[in-house]
């Protein structure tokens, strides 16, 4: 999978210099927001799925409320929606085989299929297990949309990037291939976007981080022994590694690698 294997040469590199394994960093954690348990997308390509509700699981966690939604569904209508979009395309392309997509991806959908609890898909939920027509929570019955606009209001969430060739404060299509849906991203000069992020963290929002490898939810900020910073993404490859399924990026990796950023309007005009 393109996504693993590129934020995975990307800790190999961090880890391996001259053949030699580097030191372990002791991080100092300068924030770390709660989050629900980490889950695993096992060899689905759908990271971007994953770090989007975790950005809004987080989200609501901060407001005094537990939702635990599931990217298995979000994945089982993925090729619906595909099918639609590019059937309405006046000059469709290839049919687009692949999982892959952005976090926009993930607010569009939900408003359009809805989403379900991870307690009834959850990743390991096999092929046969029957897709819900329900959500049942404090004895009452929705519809997976209704649930997901009680989760996720439309509009909600800004898309946001920062691309130099482009003109700012605009939106703009960013070109890169998972954009197949040619959303449009407002974009940000650079200082900006890093001051507005850090100042979401800041202030107890999350935010969704996308390259052209992989998809994560940023949920901290950290320091190194050399007082170097971080940031502390809850990844979707399960528990395994020394930081139980967390991963600390150096600043700079992140915004070298950064193409899309997700966070509330809220976070963003706080």
């Amino acid at each position: 999978m393109k996504c693993r294997l590129a934020l995975l040469l990307a800790v190999v590199l961090m880890m391996v210099s001259c053949g030699h394994q580097r030191p372990r960093h002791v991080f100092t954690h300068e924030l770390l927001l709660p989050m629900t348990p980490v889950k695993n997308q096992g060899k689905s390509e759908l990271c971007w799925a994953y770090a989007m509700l975790a950005t809004i699981e987080t989200e609501h966690l901060l407001r005094g409320d537990s939702v635990n939604l599931s990217p298995v569904y979000i994945g089982r209508m993925l090729k619906d929606y595909q099918r639609q979009f590019f059937s309405s395309t006046p000059s469709p392309p290839t049919p687009h085989h692949s999982q892959r997509a952005m976090g926009q991806t993930l607010l569009n959908m939900i408003q359009h299929y809805g989403v379900v609890g991870y307690d009834v898909l959850p990743d390991d939920a096999v092929e046969d297990l029957p897709t819900p027509r329900w959500v049942f929570m404090l004895g009452a019955r929705y519809t997976p949309q209704e649930f997901a606009h009680s989760v996720c209001a439309p509009d909600e969430y800004l898309s946001l990037t920062s691309w130099p060739d482009s003109p700012y404060y605009r939106k703009i299509e960013v070109p890169v291939p998972d954009n197949w849906e040619k959303n449009r991203l407002l974009n940000v000069p650079p200082d900006t976007l890093r001051k507005r992020v850090d100042r979401a963290l800041r202030r107890r929002h999350p935010v969704c981080w996308e390259s052209r490898g992989h998809a994560m939810c940023v949920v901290g900020m950290a320091r190194d022994e050399h007082q170097s910073p971080y940031y502390i993404m809850k990844n979707s490859w399960g528990t395994r590694g020394p930081h139980d399924g967390l991963v600390y990026m150096p600043a700079y990796e992140m915004w070298r690698d950064m193409i899309a950023i997700y966070m509330t309007a809220e976070a963003y005009e706080d």
